[in-house]
């Protein structure tokens, strides 16, 4: 991938001179004569360095430069100026320069700055994201050996770059894990872009997108960006990408491919540097056997696959998660009682956390101030309390078997390790358990 560079400066002479040699050395080059324009293409999309002249028509560089710091902490700058502004540039510098060239500048030294200021951007962004994950995050997922293992996958991916797909039921967490993983990545000061694939269908999904071109259909009154363009250099979250429409599927594998797409009605070729993360509530496997996912686009999507259980298999959660939420609501959880707790580790949440959230608010509507009590809960389906004892063996086992197969992504060799036991025992119990229910 070629580092994208911003080009700033008023002389137009000197400014094709970088622009040609850059080009050929290998880099991305957006120029700008003047402040103005500089500031507006910062906006628009992401640069790996800035290359900033002091003295510019509208203004003087040096003004910007602790601006541009703050909101871009990680991007290396360099000044360039002229023999006579040695001052200014140390004093550019202490505003928050990497280093400064003065002119006529020698082509070779600026390549070599701007190596070593790629370097020392990446080495920011490591540093800040470091500085994230080991910092106390106030979000709460629990405690239970199963949601550590998701979370110490989740800081896995963040130290990267690779795709992650989230499995897990509704309501299990899966937009505020991927918030989270954003929140501790080195994109963090870049757009988080949340995309939920079942609300949109069809052309109104590629529209929101890729967007579109004016006039490319009835109501395309203005040209509009699509959130691919909004995510670059941040993070794109498609959620229920098992819900995408399979058209929309093949133009945005192109897009994970390539990196390159075009808006709707427009022949320009776009560029967006996303990190991309996915989550569904489906077996995608599966999907894709059914034919209602694309193969090719789930091999795309699957490089890391992070299955968070649902909230009936780790009711030891359960407490840690109602003080969380009631903190988060400002109310205070000291007048919870052990039989509210074990009355809410008894019930099965088909809605998990979410569902967890929305009891704990209307409870607390109910109790007008006073203590909780369990007649503040009767919003509780008592059809889906958990009575385990009642359960048979072969229940238990298909269920602990499914359990297996979806922690292991639908890969039989897999879940076969995890439990055990041959492939062709599990093909056996699989069949065996299916019938009998």
């Amino acid at each position: 991938m070629k580092p994208n560079i911003l080009l700033i400066e008023d002389d137009e002479g000197s400014r094709f001179g970088f622009m040609r040699y850059l080009s050929k050395a290998g880099y991305f080059v957006r120029e700008a004569s003047c402040l103005s324009e500089a500031m507006r293409a910062v906006l628009a999309q992401r640069f790996d360095a800035v290359l900033l002249d002091l003295n510019l028509p509208d203004g003087n560089g040096l003004d910007w430069i602790i601006e541009l710091r703050e909101n871009y902490q990680y991007v290396p700058i360099i000044v360039i100026t002229g023999h006579g502004d040695v001052p200014v540039a140390v004093e550019a510098m202490r505003r928050g320069a990497d280093n400064f060239l003065t002119k006529p500048v020698n082509m070779e030294d600026l390549e070599v700055f701007l190596r070593k200021s790629l370097e020392l951007g990446t080495l920011r962004r490591r540093c800040l994201a470091n500085e994230r994950l080991e910092r106390k995050d106030s979000i709460y997922f629990g405690e239970s050996d199963a949601i550590r293992k998701v979370i110490d996958l989740a800081s896995l991916a963040a130290k990267t770059d690779s795709s992650v797909l989230f499995m897990g039921e509704t309501g299990a967490g899966k937009g505020v894990l991927a918030r989270w993983l954003h929140d501790n990545s080195v994109r963090s000061s870049a757009p988080f872009v949340d995309v939920n694939c079942s609300n949109l269908k069809g052309d109104l999904l590629a529209s929101e997108l890729f967007g579109h071109a004016k006039g490319s259909f009835t109501n395309a009154v203005q040209d509009r960006q699509g959130l691919i363009e909004i995510a670059d250099g941040g993070t794109l979250f498609l959620d229920e990408i098992s819900d995408m429409d399979p058209g929309v599927q093949a133009q945005f594998l192109k897009v994970i491919e390539d990196r390159q797409y075009r808006r709707l009605g427009e022949v320009r070729v776009r560029r967006s540097e996303f990190r991309l993360i996915c989550a569904t509530n489906r077996d995608l496997l599966e999907e894709t056997q059914k034919g209602n996912f694309r193969k090719d686009l789930y091999f795309r999507v699957n490089v890391l696959l992070i299955a968070i259980p649902p909230l009936r298999e780790r009711p030891e959660d359960i407490p840690g998660l109602v003080l969380s939420i009631f903190r988060n609501l400002g109310f205070s959880s000291q007048g919870i009682s052990p039989q509210i707790v074990k009355m809410l580790q008894g019930y099965s949440w088909p809605g998990n956390i979410r569902e967890l959230r929305n009891v704990l608010e209307r409870a607390i509507l109910f109790a007008h101030g006073k203590p909780l009590a369990p007649e503040h809960f009767s919003s509780l389906d008592s059809s889906k309390l958990l009575v385990q004892q009642q359960k048979n063996l072969r229940d238990i086992e298909y269920d602990y078997i499914q359990t297996v197969m979806t922690r292991s992504g639908g890969d039989t060799r897999k879940a076969a390790e995890s439990l055990h036991i041959s492939r062709a025992t599990l093909y056996r119990k699989l069949k065996k358990c299916k019938t009998d229910r």
